[in-house]
Order: structure tokens, then sequence, then C-alpha cells
């Protein structure tokens, strides 16, 4: 793409369908600016496993991992839709082998989730990606106690069955802890492993409907109002990742692991922010407020002489000053409710005319430059046709390119952050359904025999 690298993606060579003869590639890093990645150690130039301070004692470093500061930590993904392989997509993206682990008849269901070319889905490339994948039916003894193999091999599992299904399979944390007692083994599930729906089927749609989230979102006669996108699962895969991280960091001090108990629906109370104080000291409820705010104003969005619309945001009294002069109401300033965030948000209708109708005099690029000089705060609200254009996206490689065998070249977002001496990167996008069986139990030491056997089972 002119004018810009893809930093976080790295570009394979030979197909990635043949797993008997792949290497696994070295993602091209993502930088921040500043000093050069550091020259790798002996060991890392020749593949040997890092010392163990992140990994299990017996782990086999497995040629899925990166170059990032997670190197030499696996991660087996047992989970679908959406918070737990999101999870375990970010520790990829910083390096750790993540192997994706499907049952041989029902993949992921991301596979198919939205729209797809060449019958390819495209939101598994996305969610796939920097993962190994294997076929494995934890239900069969055979696919029992591969993956208590896989699990003496491994530093996490993300899982997110019904609470109850592991143990079912004999699977649950003792016999996990059994093989591997440094494991973190990471539970998310909608509610919990504990509390009276904790064995409900549940997905993020309930969480932001439980939360709070919905009955603040939207116009204020209008109905509760759910996000078009998987918010309370991608909070959670966040709150996750964060989670397993404490977890390794706990292992550091105690030499064991634990389990991570992570329910959809609590990550994204947390940032709907302080509302359970306020209503327990205030009897406070917010209501929906549609794009403004009960804190500040100016807050929220307008329309421009060329039908663009525009976001204003005035957090600060010395922000909330520079847009009334700049849209020629400086005599709003003086008004004693205007000290204060919520007297602003008070007077929101006169404020919303000052600022509306200045907007509607304008193009949406006068009104941007204009804001930019008066040092106040605006941006146009985009769709993805404009991310995909925007120069500062482009100048944070924010969508990168990652080349891939079956659709060719691929823009996806990048990973989440820039690191200046360990990035990490898109070593490739998600994979064919077990495209990565063999070579995965080949490393736990499984003679082709061995594994025909479990073909035969039904296990792979």
């Amino acid at each position: 793409m002119p004018g810009r690298s893809p930093q976080g993606a790295e570009r394979t060579a030979e197909p990635l369908s043949d797993p008997e003869n792949r290497s696994a590639p070295e993602e091209t890093p993502r930088h921040a600016p500043g000093p050069t990645e550091a020259t790798p150690t002996p060991a890392e130039a020749t593949g040997a496993e890092p010392a163990p301070t992140a990994t299990a004692v017996n782990a086999r470093p497995g040629r899925g991992q990166g170059r990032g500061p997670l190197r030499g930590l696996r991660v087996l993904d047992l989970a679908t839709l959406f918070a737990g392989p999101l999870a375990a997509t970010l520790l990829g993206d910083f390096g750790a082998d993540v192997v994706k682990v499907e049952h041989p008849a029902v993949p992921d269901p991301s596979r198919g989730h939205g729209p797809a070319k060449d019958g390819i889905g495209l939101w598994w490339k996305l969610l796939g990606r920097n993962k190994r994948t294997i076929t494995l039916d934890l239900s069969t003894p055979g696919g029992r106690d591969t993956l208590l193999r896989l699990a003496a091999t491994a530093d996490v599992i993300v899982e997110n069955f019904r609470p109850g299904t592991l143990e079912k399979w004999g699977l649950g944390w003792p016999e996990l802890s059994a093989a591997n007692p440094r494991l973190i083994l990471a539970r998310v599930t909608a509610f919990g492993q504990q509390g009276p729906y904790a064995h409900r089927p549940g997905f993020g749609t309930l969480a932001e409907a439980m939360s709070g989230f919905a009955a603040v979102t939207g116009e204020p006669e209008g109905p509760p109002t759910l996000p078009p996108f998987g918010l309370a699962d991608s909070i959670a895969a966040l709150t996750c990742a964060y989670a397993v991280m404490t977890a390794l960091a706990g292992r550091d001090r105690t030499g064991h692991g634990q389990v991570v108990d992570l329910a959809i629906i609590e990550p994204i109370l947390t940032v709907l922010g302080p509302q359970p104080l306020w209503y327990d000291q205030l009897g406070l409820v917010q209501p929906r407020m549609g794009n403004r705010s009960a804190n500040n104003a100016p807050r929220n969005t307008y329309r421009s002489a060329d039908g663009r619309w525009l976001a204003v945001s005035a957090s600060a009294r010395s922000i909330a000053e520079r847009v009334m002069r700049l849209v020629g109401r400086p005599d709003l300033i003086a008004e004693p409710w205007f000290a204060t965030g919520a007297g602003r948000a008070r007077h929101a209708d006169v404020i919303d005319d000052a600022v509306g109708g200045w907007i509607a005099r304008h193009k949406a690029e006068e009104v941007v430059c204009a804001f930019e000089e008066a040092e106040a705060a605006v941006a146009p609200v985009y769709d993805v046709r404009d991310v995909m254009t925007d120069p500062q996206f482009a100048a944070l490689d924010t969508v990168t390119e990652v080349d891939d065998p079956e659709l060719g070249p691929l823009r996806m977002q990048n990973i989440l952050f820039r690191l200046s001496e360990t990035p990490g990167g898109i070593r490739w996008a998600g994979r064919p359904h077990g495209a990565d069986t063999t070579e995965v139990l080949a490393e736990l030491g499984l003679t082709g025999a061995e594994i025909s056997a479990l073909r035969t089972e039904g296990a792979l």
C-alpha cells in the first residue's frame, strides 16, 4: 500500500496448508518509535527454547511461537465465539504459541460467522490469526488423554464451556493441574462458575443488557440500544488476557498455577463507570441521553453543510470556552452556569443550538481546520471506508496487510499496541480447520501410528 508499510504483518513464502514442511515464519515486528529491536540472544537466533521463567517445566517451544515478549508461552485455545478466542489471539499477537483446539466435525462457529469470500469466513481470518489449528474430540478417551498430554506442555488453557462440561469429560481442574501444576486455566463464561445463573447459556448480548449498558444507550424517548458488534465479548477478551498475565505473574511468585474465573457480565459493568457507586450513595439511576452527557457540554454529533457528521467534546471548561468563541457565542461564557460541566450539560439545548448552527453553515473540512486552529476537540464520524484511508491510522499502521495463502493479501486490524524493544506481530491469518494437527501431536512425541489410531477412534 502506498505510503504504508505493514509493520505488524509477516509474509509467508510457502503455503501454510502443509504443516509437515512448514516452519513458523518470523513476523515483521510492530515497533514503536525509538530503539530498534535488540539483537537476539544465541538461543533466540537458533530457535532454542528460552529460559523457563514463563513456561511450563516440560514445555516444548513449538514452531508457532513468535518473537514477541511472550515467546516460549504456550496457550491452548479451547474456546469459541468470541471472548475466549480473542483473548488467545491477543496473547498470540505478542509471541505466544497458541494452539487452537476444535471439534473434528464442528469447527469454531466464527469460521462461518459474518461475510465470507470464496467460502472462507473472513472473521476467522482475524480471530484465528497467529494460531495453529488442531482437531480433538475431548469427549472421547483418546481426545481426553491427548488434551492432558497437551496440557502438560502448556502454560495456559482458555475455555468457555458451560460450568461442569470439562469435569464431565474428566478434564476438570484436578485432572489438569495434576498433569501440569504450573498451568493457568482461564474459564470464560457468561455468568461465572457459581451463582444461580452459572449454568445458563449466554452470550455477550445478555451482558450488554444485564450490565446496564443498553439501559443508558439510545435516545431518551427511544428503546434501550444494543451495540451492532461484540462489545461485551471484546471487553471480556481484553480482561481475560490481562487476567492471564496477572495469573502468570502470580505463578512466578508461587511456582504453581491457578484458575481464572471470568464472567462476561462483569468487565462491561466496570467500564460503565461509577453507576453502582452513584446509586449506592445517591440513589441515582443514569438515564438515556442520546449523544449528550450529564457531565459536560458541548458533547454531541453535528451535521455539516456538506452532510458530514462530526463529534464534538468539551470535557474541560477551557475547551468549552474555545468552542464558544469559535462559533461566535462568547457571551455564553459569562453565564454563571457555564463555570461547571454539569451546569453546561443542563443548558445543552442552548449550547447545541450555537455549535450545531455554526457547523451547519460550514463544510466538514472547514470545521475540522477551524477547531484544530482553535485547539478545540472535534472529529468526523467515520465508517470503515474512512478508517481505511485516514492518514493517522496509516501512520500508525492500525490496519495492516497480511499475506494469506487462501485469499491473498488481507487488510485487518494490527496488534493493539507498539513495544519499542519486544514488539509483537501478525505471523499469519486464521488457518484451515485442523491444518496443524499432525505437527502439534508429533511435537508431543506421538508416532504416526498413534496419530492414525486417534483418527480411527474419531478423536481427531
